[in-house]
């Protein structure tokens, strides 16, 4: 068999090994020392626009905090993409608040800022303004902030900018991960830099920073009797795991230029196939290409596809499941136009990691041009 090809496998740059050995040498193995205070400076001076960033064990984490210092509660309505991971909603459950779901639109495959504001008419008639609204930057491509921060600001609601994808991606000359009220990034394996598994809440206010950082490291009051005022978590980074971060930070330019390396060569070796569509970057969009997308006409070829690539080892994946369509979500209240269930019909995710080969690059090409 053909060695595997993975979707987006981690890539090490060689730089972290001196982090995470200084780490051990100076027994900083807990969450908190020079690595994570390095990590976050690290995040805050690549972010820029007077960034606070507070280095958290997840990206769910993080939207959770964000919930958390919002004042979302038991009985509360967030709106929240539908078109997207489930790590996006569930924190909105850890509240006992309920989700809201808002389909795409075609440009950007991320909110659709018309249904968000006919979403939010409905509930506020309906006696319920929503607490909260959570946007998604799909595969590293930008959703609409003007719009979308526009229509919130118009009704008085805040938004969290779920980042997870979309570190080194550029909206109107402003990095995603610094759009919103409150921003969240992701550290997981297959992102497009990792610690491993991690988070970051970012935010411009440093008294949240402080805020998110107090609630992350189990709300323990300062007392030397261990006093607990609020309901605290176990949110924060690791010493050690920020350590990988900081070596990670210095290729995450290098890694955005690979991945849309990536896509472009998909670009050029399949946009002559008629059965095949790509998504365009908008006017004033600069994606990371976190994954690399593409359309087929229909579940059937998308499936076939899959499947002749799995059959060659190589790991494809279909895009995301909209929460909408997801069992545990069956009641949920939501406002589609279609979008994204065509989307999820007909959509695969290639493999986009930094460091693929030429080779791998040609296998997987070959593989799909063969199929058709």
């Amino acid at each position: 068999m053909n060695p595997k090809i993975w979707l987006s496998s981690p890539h090490m740059s060689g730089k972290e090994q001196s982090f995470i050995s200084e780490a051990f040498a100076s027994n900083w193995i807990a969450p908190l020392g020079p690595n994570v205070s390095g990590f976050e400076s690290d995040l805050e001076s690549y972010l820029k626009s007077n960034s606070y960033v507070a280095a958290l064990s997840s990206g769910t984490a993080a939207i959770h905090l964000a919930l958390v210092l919002l004042g979302v509660s038991s009985g509360d309505e967030v709106i929240c993409q539908s078109f997207t991971f489930a790590a996006s909603a569930n924190p909105i459950i850890y509240q006992g608040a309920q989700p809201i779901f808002i389909d795409s639109e075609k440009d950007t495959w991320n909110m659709c800022p018309e249904l968000l504001e006919i979403a939010i008419k409905d509930r506020i008639k309906k006696g319920k303004k929503p607490k909260a609204i959570i946007a998604v930057h799909l595969y590293g491509m930008p959703y609409k902030a003007d719009k979308i921060n526009s229509i919130a600001n118009t009704y008085n609601i805040p938004v969290i900018e779920d980042s997870a994808e979309a570190l080194g991606s550029v909206y109107k000359n402003k990095k995603c991960g610094t759009l919103a009220n409150i921003s969240i990034l992701s550290f997981n394996g297959n992102k497009i830099i990792t610690t491993s598994g991690g988070g970051a809440l970012v935010t411009k206010d440093n008294n949240i920073k402080d805020k998110a950082v107090f609630l992350a490291t189990q709300a323990r009051d300062k007392d030397p009797s261990y006093l607990h005022s609020n309901i605290g978590y176990n949110y924060r980074m690791s010493n050690v795991l920020a350590g990988v971060g900081r070596g990670q930070m210095t290729v995450l330019d290098q890694y955005v230029i690979k991945r849309r390396q990536n896509f472009e060569f998909y670009y050029n070796q399949l946009n002559k196939i008629d059965a095949i569509e790509f998504l365009d970057e908008p006017e004033d969009c600069f994606s990371n290409r976190w994954l690399s997308c593409i359309l087929t006409p229909d579940f059937k070829t998308r499936e076939n596809i899959r499947l002749k690539l799995e059959k060659e080892n190589i790991e494809t994946r279909p895009l995301w499941k909209p929460m909408h369509q997801q069992p545990v979500f069956k009641d949920t209240p939501k406002y589609l136009n279609g979008i994204s269930d065509g989307l999820f019909e007909r959509g695969l995710c290639l493999p986009s990691g930094s460091n693929l080969t030429d080779n791998e690059l040609n296998r997987v090409i070959s593989t799909i041009k063969a199929y058709f």
